[in-house]
């Protein structure tokens, strides 16, 4: 499985930006799909991620209300749709792909990730 994340940028306080993780191959119907970011000398954290049947989402409480994960199916790419950046947002995002069954907040839970697409917000 090959993911490609794309649509990150430098956007002002408030501003949107839509990243997009492109995979191949039988991403989707065997995998759950996740989104992390990481910060400057900081851990590794998770944002938002789809359930496994794809009827759920999960958000970080930092993003919730502000971020939307969605996908189209027939593309295999997922979306994380952020809305009202902050400049604690600054990071560089990463998509990533988990097998059933396993935590969705948990980035070592994830089997494969995508090169990672940075974000900056400047204030």
């Amino acid at each position: 499985v090959q993911l490609q994340a794309s649509g990150g940028g430098l956007v002002q306080v408030g501003g949107s930006l839509r990243l997009s993780c492109a995979g191949s191959g039988r991403t989707f119907s065997s995998y759950a799909m996740g989104w992390f970011r990481q910060a400057p000398g900081k851990e590794r954290e998770f944002v938002s991620a789809f359930s496994w049947s794809g009827q759920s989402t999960y958000y970080a409480d930092s993003v919730k209300g502000r971020f939307t994960i969605s996908r189209d199916n027939a593309k295999n790419t997922v979306y994380l749709q952020m809305n009202g950046l902050k400049p604690e947002d600054t990071a560089v995002y990463y998509c990533a792909a988990r097998s059933r069954g396993r935590s969705y907040n948990n980035p070592t839970r994830y089997d494969f990730w995508g090169q990672g697409t940075l974000v900056t917000v400047s204030s």
